[in-house]
């Protein structure tokens, strides 16, 4: 039997899951529900693609450390929207392996005389612990946060760390005394190995470094960057920007498919990676520019460059206005939108659609099991006035009506679930059309002979009704 209720003891008090009250086949409901009632208006949202294992995937793990009223030094995450840790040993979703290491650490500082941070006096030695691990490759990166560069006894300790878990392959002390709610600080020396670690994905090798921008969750990039590819079906003939390109993994990976990479990206030390991850895989057709994207694409417009297809990610908060102008203005047939927020993604949907770009394709991908969060990859293409044509149809000569269009059935249960939290049949989402007088197929809603049918609860009903206007359907 499935577990209703999730089995973590601090899940109220740490905040990072939010769906513990659901088997992760309802979260995996809710969230097409969500995604539908977002952007179901633009075309149809294809079902969502879930995790084989939905636990311990992510790669990338910190911990805050501190003490208690009684001086016991512990390690954990923030409480949600307060400054209180909540010690945390272990974590339904984060790597098992760092775990451990975080733990190890806790336990080698009082053995080393090591004090933590403070954050009310400034002062004390450790702060935070981050480890990486790269799946693909199993190499692990332990960074530790310091409040001060002198660390006593640096070489003991990383040896007491490594006999413990001899996986390691380098070790960072990562500086930061500031009063800032940032984890990393500026300065780093390296303690033990080379600095960073790589990672394989798709076929391609990648470097991370302490600070480097790396999907978390190492099987669910897989689908995500192999569905985003299979919708922008580069050819060999293809220019492609890939915008907002981070340490340039979506563009790496689209250079095999394409005739020239740009990839544009503000942030100087992560095109510095993504040149080195280009050298790594011997990539010579992707070309790096430490620029702001809107300026590049307009550039790009005014120099008539004709590009075929535009990749963006960009963060939580959108797109913006001025570069989704520029991406208009560059007109490339295809965009190819990756998005970690899919109410920021009907805005700027609903931009793109009023802007001569029609929505083809949207795949929900379930990147953060047991968190709020959906990743959406969304196709888009030019809509061209020489080829589109108005027509008008009359439904009653189809087989199917005007209604029956609007949304399937999982469509409407989807959305009952997520807006009412009630599971609806198909049963009594046919009664209820059939009252609204949308016309079934025969025998659609009917028992079978000598049995009696349900009849659909006044709740139950109330909430589908809610679902038929919500979708246009009466």
């Amino acid at each position: 039997m499935k577990e209703k209720v999730f089995p973590c003891t601090v899940a109220k008090k740490c905040g990072g899951c939010q769906l513990t009250n659901m088997t992760y086949e309802e979260q995996l409901s809710f969230k097409q529900a969500k995604v539908i009632k977002l952007l179901g208006r633009f075309c149809r949202v294809d079902r969502i693609i879930g995790m084989k294992e939905p636990y311990h995937y992510r790669n990338k793990v910190q911990a805050a450390f501190g003490r208690t009223r009684s001086g016991m030094i512990i390690s954990g995450v923030y409480q949600s929207s307060t400054h209180n840790i909540v010690k945390v040993d272990s974590c339904y979703i984060e790597d098992k392996k760092a775990d451990e290491i975080i733990v190890t650490v806790r336990e080698l500082l009082k053995s080393f005389h090591l004090t933590v941070f403070d954050d009310r006096t400034g002062k004390g030695f450790l702060r935070h612990v981050l480890v990486k691990r790269a799946f693909g490759t199993g190499e692990i990166m332990v960074v530790l946060v310091t409040g001060t560069p002198i660390f006593k006894s640096k070489n003991d300790f990383c040896r007491a760390l490594r006999k413990v878990h001899p996986e390691i392959t380098t070790i960072v002390q990562n500086v930061n005394n500031s009063f800032t709610s940032l984890v990393l600080g500026e300065k780093e020396f390296v303690l033990y190995g080379d600095g960073y670690i790589t990672d394989e994905l798709l076929g391609f090798r990648f470097r991370i470094s302490p600070k480097s921008f790396y999907q978390i969750n190492y099987e669910g990039t897989k689908l995500l960057y192999s569905k985003a590819m299979q919708f922008a079906d580069i050819s060999k003939e293809d220019r492609v920007i890939d915008a907002y390109s981070g340490v340039g993994t979506i563009g790496i990976i689209a250079s095999q498919y394409a005739k020239e990479v740009i990839s544009v990206e503000l942030n100087r030390d992560a095109v510095r990676d993504a040149r080195i991850n280009a050298a790594i895989n011997n990539i010579e057709n992707i070309r790096f520019f430490c620029a702001d994207a809107t300026e590049f694409l307009l550039a790009a417009a005014e120099e008539n460059e004709k590009i075929d297809v535009v990749l963006m990610d960009p963060p939580r908060a959108g797109s913006t206005v001025e570069f989704m102008k520029s991406v208009c203005t560059l007109a490339p047939e295809k965009v190819v939108y990756i998005s970690c927020n899919p109410e920021t993604l009907a805005r700027d949907l609903t931009f793109f659609t009023k802007n001569g770009y029609k929505v083809k394709k949207i795949q929900p991908v379930d990147m953060f099991p047991h968190t709020n969060h959906v990743e959406t990859v969304v196709l888009l293409s030019q809509r061209r006035p020489d080829t589109h044509i108005d027509i008008k149809l009359d439904l009653s000569e189809l087989d199917i009506t005007a209604a029956e269009t609007k949304a399937t059935y999982q469509e409407i249960k989807d959305y009952v679930l997520e807006k009412h939290g009630l599971k609806v049949s198909s049963l009594y989402i046919s009664q209820v059309k059939a009252k609204c007088g949308i016309i079934e197929r025969e025998n659609y809603n009917k028992g079978k002979e000598g049995h009696r049918v349900p009849k659909c609860p006044k709740e139950k009903e109330e909430a589908i009704m809610d679902a038929l206007k919500h979708f246009n359907m009466i």
